[in-house]
């Protein structure tokens, strides 16, 4: 069986060619990204546009160059992202697209329009049929679902309930509607480590549904509780029990189940660039970002979703760890990285999405 390609362009740089918003242009090219969509396709470029005081979230420049080389060959290029199931500025179209343009993510500097995927309110959906194991159907985000072509471009990074956030996670949970989001999230339940909590209360202010009280420490009402995992990001004492096994298996393999909706319909039509730089412990949607487990790596590309996520996952734990950062043990090059932080099976969801027939886990990695 012949092994999919992943694309790597690696840091260095000793020449103007060799800059790394140039190579993103190169592996474009490469790739055969630059191949996925026609002339007069409407082509939907999917980031995370980040929350204020979020830094690691991926540079406009990039996204630039993603949408010079969709421009040159007749697409037309829109940068999008669904609005968030947590309270914070991009839970609305008005305060997410006011979030992106402070970023810089400006049709001046970008060269494309910023269109939220799910409307208004993340009330504008598109209900697919995938008859899988959890979910019958799957409520996508309309304009992911119109768009001729997808270019998901996700920074690799870690995440409390998937162990990392990749691809699969950036289109899956991504493109999710609200709605979704919810559905996404249902089987997740934390909860509080009473030794741990000091009472400081974030939690309390950033849950988005009220299911937190304060008395004299943390308590979480299930019934109220919509698994966000909001109240795991913030807290500052490790308190909080981002929900068991059970759930957060759950939570991947209903991600990959959105992801399969999402690109039902867009066999050949989809790519995926994953920048493997800053991989910070958490994911760009809390308003901070913590130091770098291991040093910036490069970027990779691939039509294969599954073996682009693979690929990123053995990279960042083939290096050596950074010390004085979330990564307190497992700092030895070959280790696992991501369960050593979240005490999370990544790997549920990449077995699950390979299942599905959305790509393979096995890859031959190319460096250009």
């Amino acid at each position: 069986m012949t092994k999919s390609k992943v694309y790597l362009a690696d840091m260095r740089a000793r020449k103007k060619s060799d800059n790394l918003v140039n190579k993103v242009g190169r592996l474009m090219r490469m790739s055969g990204l630059d191949s996925i969509y026609s002339r007069g396709d409407l082509v939907a470029i999917k980031t995370h546009f980040g929350e204020p005081g979020n830094t690691t979230f991926i540079r406009p420049q990039f996204m630039n160059k993603i949408v010079e080389v969709v421009a040159r060959k007749g697409g037309k290029p829109f940068l999008t992202d669904a609005n968030t199931l947590y309270v914070g500025k991009r839970s609305n179209a008005v305060d997410h697209v006011t979030t992106a343009t402070r970023h810089g993510f400006t049709f001046p500097i970008v060269g494309a329009p910023v269109i939220i995927a799910d409307g208004l309110k993340g009330k504008d959906q598109v209900e697919v049929r995938v008859s899988l194991k959890h979910c019958k159907t799957v409520k996508i985000a309309a304009a992911a679902h119109q768009a001729d072509s997808i270019i998901g471009v996700a920074h690799f990074k870690g995440h409390g309930g998937t162990g990392f956030g990749g691809a699969l996670k950036n289109i899956g949970m991504g493109f999710g509607s609200r709605a979704g989001k919810l559905d996404m999230h249902c089987d997740v339940h934390p909860s509080v480590k009473q030794e741990k909590c000091r009472g400081c209360g974030l939690c309390v202010r950033n849950c988005p549904s009220g299911a937190i009280q304060l008395k004299k420490k943390a308590v979480i009402d299930e019934k109220l509780c919509i698994g966000c995992g909001e109240c795991y990001v913030y807290c500052p004492s490790k308190a909080i029990d981002s929900g068991g096994y059970v759930g957060k298996e759950i939570l991947q393999e209903k991600i990959v189940e959105y992801c399969y909706g999402v690109l039902k319909d867009k066999k050949a039509k989809a790519g995926f660039l994953n920048f493997l730089l800053d991989v910070t412990p958490d994911c760009d949607c809390p308003p901070w970002s913590d130091k770098s487990i291991v040093p910036d790596i490069g970027i990779l590309a691939s039509k294969d979703i599954v073996a682009i996520d693979q690929a990123s996952a053995d990279l960042v734990n083939a290096e050596s760890g950074i010390k004085d950062t979330r990564l307190e043990k497992k700092l030895a090059a070959g280790t696992d990285k991501f369960r050593a932080m979240h005490k999370v099976d990544w790997e549920v969801q990449l077995a699950y999405a390979e299942k599905l027939g959305l790509g393979s886990r096995d890859y031959r990695l190319i460096r250009i």
